[in-house]
């Protein structure tokens, strides 16, 4: 049977594509998850409409990230922490310790997004990267301080 697939489907082809499924398959699961449509010419159209909404949509995610990476390059934040000898931490500066910072500045930016390879756990400063979007990535420095 040929459907077309309206959302991404995993090892079986991409939103937009024409392909040939068993009968069962297309009836009892891309059917009912509404993931696909009967290839015929008016389903065309409807998922030519989907993807162009789709497209207008990724365009401006990714605009929006642009925006938020000229202001987060621009900043810098500061984390007083309790530090022993040596400038060991007691304990770790995490992803969710730097998104704290953000929030007090008023930026808001999802604790997973933060690219920590690993916790901080010395004083210094560190370059962090924040992806906010597949095709876009901040640097931002973050200064881990003795209170």
């Amino acid at each position: 049977m040929k459907v077309i697939l309206i959302e991404d489907v995993k090892s079986v082809g991409a939103m937009g594509d024409v392909v040939d499924v068993k009968d069962g398959f297309a009836r009892n699961f891309l059917f009912p998850k509404n993931l696909a449509r009967l290839a015929v010419g008016s389903n065309l159209k409807i998922v030519e409409d989907i993807r162009k909404k789709k497209i207008l949509a990724a365009a401006k995610e990714k605009k929006e990230a642009e925006a938020l990476k000229e202001k987060i390059s621009a900043f810098s934040c500061t984390i007083p922490v309790e530090a022993g000898e040596d400038d060991k931490l007691f304990g770790s500066v995490t992803s969710q310790d730097i998104s704290r910072a953000f929030e007090l500045e008023e930026l808001t930016v999802e604790k997973r997004k933060i690219m920590l390879e690993e916790p901080i756990r010395k004083i210094g400063v560190y370059n962090i990267s924040v992806k906010l979007h597949p095709e876009v990535t901040a640097e931002v420095k973050v200064w881990v301080v003795k209170r």
